[in-house]
Formats: structure tokens, C-alpha cells, sequence
């Protein structure tokens, strides 16, 4: 198993695609942190004098120590989280189309154990990627929010690991949706389509339209979303075991939304949904890779 995992190493370090998606992933992750850091700052304005010392005074704390900063966190986490995913999809599906899962296949000694070796390593590279993704939101917050509006230790820690957990499952979702579809730019496409404009089209629209709160908490990339999202939206007393009951429902989708999670219901809840939406295609796609053609 060692040898297979050096040889993965091997095959990701000689191509491009590590680098020419993890630079993209540090760079939005940091514009959107930035960006929504600069619009944090003033909550009153952000969410409205009246609900800001509402919400405040529900939460238990004072009106200019809400943690606005897991906001700017949280968006750009989430968009740095496409990134892995895309990844994901070179592992297997890449090696298809360039022709080197013969190579891959008939060295090792049965499929089973190359497809675990995959496994672990791209395991590795998700982590990494989640460190990069957090520490690129991180500057973008701190160069931006206020101090009194900065998450405190123990919430940066948490966002530190929900980050990790999120690209890692990202990673190996990508693998599990490349693996079924057998192909690079299908799933590519129909991915960044579906995660950045359709999803968050249907999640909109079915809460403005028919009044949907949870429909972001059972679809991959609000439950992706949500592994992050959540922490700050639990912080806000919108979402968690112990939502206040003084809070309005629309409100309350209104706080997930901002915080990046809308129709989330807590962050472990979110990363159990998506888990086990990445286990239906990675285990799809590992059934599939059983039985497919090599030749």
C-alpha cells in the first residue's frame, strides 16, 4: 500500500492540476473574505438597527461583539471548497482520459487496493487544501473586519477543522462524481453549473416563492456549505439545537443565508448529509471501476 500511495504522490506532483487549482482556491477564498469582510463591520446596517439588538440581546451578548467575522469566513470557505472538488474529479477520471489507468490498474495488485491508495492520498491533498482555503479566508477577515467583530479562539479552531472535514469530503466527492461519469469536463461543467448557480437558484426560490426553509440542508452544496456556514450561523442563534423561539422563521433563513448556510440545521448535521451524498458516488463510482473496460 506504501508504494501505491508514493506512486499517487508521483502522478499528482508531475501534473499541474494540484497547483492550478489550489492557486485559484487560495486567491477566492480571499477576495470573498475580503469582500464580505468590508460589509460586515457595521451590523446595524448590515441587518437592521431593530433585529441587530434583537438578535444581540438573544444570543446573550452585546450588540458590537457579534462575531461578524465567521460571515467572511464562511463565504470564502465555501467558494474555496469548489475548488477540491474539481480536484477530486482529476483523480480517476483523469487517468481515463489520459489514458493511464491501464498503467494504474495492472500494477497494483487488484483494483481494490489501487483505488484505496487513491483514496488515502487524495484524503491528504483535501486536508491541505482545507488549511490553504481557511488560512486565505482568515487574512482576507482579519485585514478587513473590526476587532471587536473577530470570531474568538475556540470559533477560529472550529472553522479551522469544519474547513479541513469540508474540502476533505469535497475531494472525495469530486472522485466519486468523475469515477461514475468516467469523464473530466462532463462532471466539470455540470458541477460548477449545478454547485454555483442552479442550486442556489432552486434554495432561493423555493423559500421566496413557497415559503422552502430547509431545502439547502439536504442538497450537496448546501450541506458542503453548511459544514462552515453553520458555525456561524449558530453563533447568531440561527441554526444549532437551541434556536431561540423569539426568533422569526424568515429571519432565521435570512441569518442562515447571510452566514452561507441557508436552510442549514447545524454544522455536524450538514457534514453527515454531505458525507453521505459523497458515499453514494464514491461508493458508485468504486463499484463502477470494478467491472469497467481498461483496454
Amino acid at each position: 500500500m506504501g508504494n501505491l500511495i508514493k506512486a499517487e504522490m508521483r502522478k499528482i506532483l508531475t501534473t499541474k492540476s494540484w497547483w492550478a487549482l489550489l492557486i485559484p482556491a487560495f486567491a477566492f477564498a480571499f477576495l470573498f473574505s475580503l469582500g464580505w469582510g468590508a460589509i460586515t463591520n457595521d451590523i446595524n446596517d448590515y441587518l437592521g438597527s431593530s433585529d441587530a439588538q434583537e438578535l444581540a440581546g438573544l444570543v446573550g451578548i452585546e450588540l458590537g461583539a457579534l462575531p461578524v467575522g465567521l460571515l467572511s469566513l464562511a463565504h470564502g470557505i465555501n467558494i474555496g471548497a469548489f475548488f477540491p472538488v474539481i480536484f477530486g474529479v482529476f483523480a480517476l477520471a483523469g487517468e481515463y482520459t489520459k489514458k493511464t489507468i491501464t498503467t494504474t490498474f495492472l500494477t497494483a495488485p487488484t483494483r481494490g487496493s489501487a483505488l484505496t491508495a487513491k483514496m488515502l492520498t487524495y484524503i491528504g491533498w483535501g486536508a491541505l487544501y482545507g488549511v490553504v482555503v481557511v488560512a486565505a479566508a482568515s487574512l482576507g477577515t482579519l485585514l478587513t473586519v473590526d476587532d471587536r467583530g473577530l470570531p474568538s479562539a475556540g470559533q477560529w479552531l472550529g472553522v479551522l477543522g469544519a474547513g479541513v472535514l469540508a474540502t476533505t469530503l469535497a475531494t472525495l466527492f469530486g472522485i466519486g462524481v468523475g469515477a461514475v461519469w468516467n469523464s473530466v469536463t462532463g462532471p466539470t461543467v455540470t458541477l460548477a453549473i449545478w454547485m454555483l448557480v442552479v442550486e442556489n437558484v432552486l434554495v432561493f426560490v423555493s423559500f421566496g416563492w413557497f415559503g422552502v426553509r430547509w431545502l439547502g440542508g439536504f442538497l450537496p452544496n448546501g450541506t458542503l456549505n453548511g459544514i462552515v456556514g453553520a458555525i456561524g450561523a449558530e453563533a447568531f442563534g440561527a441554526a444549532g439545537l437551541s434556536v431561540p423561539d423569539q426568533i422569526d422563521k424568515d429571519f432565521q433563513w435570512l441569518m442562515q443565508y447571510t452566514a452561507g448556510a441557508p436552510g442549514a440545521f447545524s454544522w455536524w448535521l450538514s457534514a453527515l448529509v454531505f458525507f453521505a451524498w459523497t458515499m453514494v458516488f464514491f461508493l458508485a463510482g468504486w463499484a463502477a471501476n470494478q467491472r469497467r473496460d481498461i483496454t
